[in-house]
């Protein structure tokens, strides 16, 4: 699994310092504001997923959540190692 995130960090990585018109990823262009506007939206769709839509529809809009989340790191220069590290020293 990480190896996908890691690939997919990487191309956002690459598209904020190689903006290409009609990206997936123009929500970096957009600033911040809009990039943590987003994450509240797709936060909140997960709730309502995990309340009444099924297992499939809490998949989709975590993976959604996820990608935005990871537009928000690339945004600030922070590094999915950063979260990983922070994560592993929770656990040891």
């Amino acid at each position: 699994m990480s190896d996908f995130i890691d690939q997919l960090f990487a191309t956002l990585q690459d598209r904020k310092n190689n903006p290409t018109p009609g990206s997936y990823a123009s929500l970096l262009a957009d600033g911040e504001d809009e990039i943590v506007k987003k994450i509240g939206e797709e936060a909140v769709e997960v709730i309502l997923a995990a309340k009444s839509q099924g297992d499939q529809r809490v998949v989709e809009e975590t993976a959604d959540l996820v990608y935005h989340l990871l537009v928000l790191l690339v945004s600030r220069d922070l590094s999915w190692d950063d979260i990983r590290g922070e994560l592993e020293s929770r656990h040891q």
